[in-house]
């Protein structure tokens, strides 16, 4: 499993996994996460488009609804400022990935719907790729002491800039053991 860091550095949430650079996101609208849960209401807004749901006013209403809430509790959560709110938000958020897949379930169960299958197959897969986006940013936050941007202080900037640099070192230090291993089994 990869060691990641969570910190807020001047508005930009910064994910470090230890392994792979630093993903930087100053705004709502470049995590993938938030793009994946913009892509699923746009396909969940054309499927519900289709002439199916014309008597079904209340269930295209609310699967729409449900696909809206995704992208929209990410950007409301990252725009909190705390972890706090942000995970309470970004489960907010799976929590209606989820409703979405339970109501492409009940369409797949619906005979007036049947024609749909490969459709509703494709926002299912889409669905839980976001859930699953969001089931690992809400771990990362849940193991990082870091409390959001609103939190953030000349003591908690050092202390990030402190935790990246020992990283770094670390990082360093590995790469000239394993030359020096290299090294010495070329002897």
């Amino acid at each position: 499993m990869q060691s990641s860091l969570l910190f807020w550095n001047d508005g930009i949430l910064n994910f470090e996994f230890f392994s792979k650079r630093a993903m930087k996101y100053k705004r709502f609208e470049d995590l993938p996460v938030w793009n994946d849960a913009i892509e699923l209401a746009v396909k969940v807004d054309s499927l519900t488009s289709g002439p199916e749901f014309k008597a079904k006013y209340s269930l295209r209403d609310q699967l729409e609804r449900a696909a809206v809430s995704v992208s929209n509790n990410i950007a409301e959560g990252f725009e909190r400022g705390t972890n706090k709110e942000l995970l309470a938000f970004l489960y907010i958020a799976r929590g209606s990935a989820g409703e979405v897949r339970s109501m492409l379930c009940l369409l797949d169960r619906i005979p007036s719907f049947h024609a749909l299958s490969p459709e509703t197959k494709l926002l299912k897969q889409k669905a839980e790729n976001c859930s699953r986006q969001l089931k690992g940013w809400i771990r990362s936050l849940q193991d990082s002491d870091f409390q959001g941007e609103r939190h953030v202080n000349t003591k908690t900037k050092r202390l990030g800039e402190a935790a990246r640099d020992r990283e770094e070192f670390l990082k360093e230090l590995a790469e000239i053991r394993a030359r020096g291993a290299a090294k010495v089994s070329d002897n």
